[in-house]
């Protein structure tokens, strides 16, 4: 039965949370408080350990937390890409920001172009309401295809400074380019917004994340915004180890 399925599925991610918890906890990169100057650099923080084993430091439990869903409008790359990014991550954390803007476009480039890589984003809303009210917007411009443009506008250099209230975000809406405005708005205070991004909190949360921004590289845990070569390595490694399992990313969904 589905039931029984899902059951054993969240047991078997149970068993790996809490070493994922330490994981993150150990390598745990301060998130970037909303006053803070963006010139603060990865530097102050130890970067994340990659070990030369391609399984070092990897847990499989957590790699089910990969979604694979191809309607799913908060990631981009092949539903079946043998590896999977998963970000969870705050409009409001100039680090993520530094990642979105310095980073993120070249790991699409190298790895989501070609069919490597597929990048899955979660709402870890952490810096209260206006973090909240950014979240919901960014759901909101997925529900119009124009979720990857909204976070393109929203970690502009400058754009946290002006906050997330109702006309910012209509503003950054338009630059998205949401056909339907009155829409989004609509969707930006809707339950199915609100649950949505709860459950993406939750999930967060329970993995022992405490700051912005964290990822799961097949089941790799990383902490915060890493020099480009770690997340190329993590990748590379992800992918090196799933073709010599010969195993497929699409499953059943």
């Amino acid at each position: 039965m589905p039931k029984n399925n899902n059951k054993k599925k969240n047991i078997a991610i149970g068993a790996g949370v809490a070493l994922a918890a330490l994981l993150l906890g150990a390598a745990s990169y301060s998130a970037t408080r909303p006053d803070e100057s963006s010139s603060v650099t990865a530097k102050e923080e130890s970067p994340a350990d990659v070990s030369a084993d391609p399984q070092a430091g990897v847990y499989p439990e957590l790699a089910e937390l990969a979604r694979r869903d191809a309607k799913d409008p908060l990631a981009q790359g092949r539903k079946d890409a043998p590896v999977v990014l998963i970000e969870y991550a705050d409009f409001k954390c100039g680090y993520c920001g530094k990642f979105a803007r310095d980073t993120e476009p070249d790991l699409v480039k190298k790895y989501v172009e070609d069919g490597t890589l597929r990048i899955e984003w979660r709402n870890f809303p952490i810096f209260g309401a206006d973090s909240e009210s950014a979240a919901r917007g960014a759901w909101a411009a997925g529900q119009q295809g124009r979720f990857w443009q909204f976070h393109a506008a929203a970690y502009a250099e400058g754009s946290k400074e002006k906050g997330f209230g109702g006309d910012r975000l209509k503003e950054l809406a338009r630059k998205a380019g949401v056909k339907d405005v009155g829409r989004f708005s609509d969707d930006v205070d809707s339950a199915g917004a609100k649950a949505a991004v709860k459950k993406d909190q939750e999930e967060a949360y329970g993995l022992g994340a405490t700051s912005t921004p964290s990822f799961l590289v097949n089941g790799r845990p990383i902490s915060g915004a890493q020099p480009d070569e770690v997340f190329d390595q993590a990748i590379e490694q992800a992918a090196k180890a799933a073709k010599s399992s010969g195993a497929s990313g699409a499953g059943d969904k």
